[in-house]
């Protein structure tokens, strides 16, 4: 990082471009959420449609009950996924993006398809890598 990135706290401690101390902390959370595994997966797949948790569950694959439940928490929390509980017999829960969860999902989709699309290049440097290494 260089030095016109960093900022000095009153105690003369260097502090990072994206250290902004607890009170700013929030931010890196949120951040934190978007971007985890399935959190990105979960933003993604939303883009097309409202999903029950065993379709959307299926969509993603790999993910288990507890992870999901857990990512869907907190992305409601955040204010990025809206579930719908309908009062029906057997219950019917629906997950889907809130306008601004659709915002952040259309970036998340954006790095994707980046990596998508630079995935050879990716390969290209890890061997180039690897191989001076060895």
């Amino acid at each position: 990082m260089a030095v016109s990135e960093m900022a000095v706290t009153p105690d003369a401690t260097p502090v990072g471009k994206y250290d902004h101390g607890e009170a700013q902390c929030p931010y890196r959370l949120v951040l934190e959420h978007v971007t985890s595994r399935w959190g990105v997966l979960v933003l993604i797949e939303l883009l097309d449609r409202p999903y029950r948790f065993s379709e959307l569950r299926r969509a993603i694959g790999r993910v288990s009950e507890k992870m999901l439940a857990q990512t869907l928490q907190t992305l409601e929390r955040d204010g990025l996924v809206h579930r719908d509980a309908k009062p029906v017999i057997p219950p019917r829960v629906d997950y889907s993006l809130t306008d601004l969860g659709r915002e952040a999902a259309e970036q998340v989709r954006a790095l994707a398809a980046w990596t998508t699309d630079r995935m050879d290049e990716v390969t290209k440097a890890r061997e180039a890598y690897d191989e001076a290494r060895t």
